[in-house]
């Protein structure tokens, strides 16, 4: 039987993995993620096949899940914010607007001697539409720190991050961070015997 082994330190994506019943362990990758493109596509394969290698080359018998997540405005990546000020700015320029977050997730699986066997990404986007919001608001979110490790510096299942929030168009579970319905899917295709019933 595989292991599992998410690589991610995001406790997000470890309760909504957890949500399907898996078992499993959770090792953050250590690479250095290496961005060669501006296509958000190819952007978040890339980055979550790095993490999910880096961490099958410690894994043997394993299934390794790698995933990252990035907002698009106008063509624009915005990562996760470098401090307050950068974050204000993200989420003053999302007031009011239109933007996709992206999710890309890498599924390696790797033999007895942690070499991979197989591997395989997808990724979900989803569109996602922000009230105005005055700077006192963006402030007084900023101030509680909750943007500091989020992609587009909101949380869509925080306290104050859910109501900047006017409507979205896909997967919510993506937006958190983990496309679950996708990725379900995609399973039963990749590794079938991981949701035997």
């Amino acid at each position: 039987m595989l292991k599992i082994v998410l690589a991610s330190q995001s406790p997000r994506r470890k309760k909504l993995l957890s949500q399907l019943g898996l078992t499993f362990d959770v090792k953050p990758s250590t690479c250095e993620e290496i961005i060669t493109s501006n296509n958000p596509v190819e952007v978040v394969s890339s980055l979550s096949l790095q993490k999910a290698e880096e961490v099958s080359s410690r894994c043997a018998n394993s299934l390794v899940i790698g995933s990252d997540t990035i907002v698009v405005l106008d063509g624009q990546i915005l990562g996760k914010p470098e401090n307050e000020r950068n974050a204000i700015d993200m989420l003053n320029s999302l007031s009011g607007r239109q933007h996709s977050v992206f999710t890309g997730v890498a599924l390696v699986t790797t033999n007895g001697q942690a070499e991979v066997v197989k591997s395989h990404t997808f990724v979900e986007e989803t569109i996602v539409t922000f009230s105005e919001l005055s700077i006192p608001e963006i402030e007084s979110y900023v101030a509680g720190g909750s943007p500091m490790d989020k992609a587009g510096s909101y949380g869509i299942q925080d306290d104050w991050g859910s109501v900047f929030v006017e409507k979205i168009e896909g997967d919510f579970y993506n937006v958190v961070g983990f496309p679950l319905n996708r990725f379900y899917r995609e399973m039963k295709e990749f590794e079938p015997q991981v949701f035997t019933t």
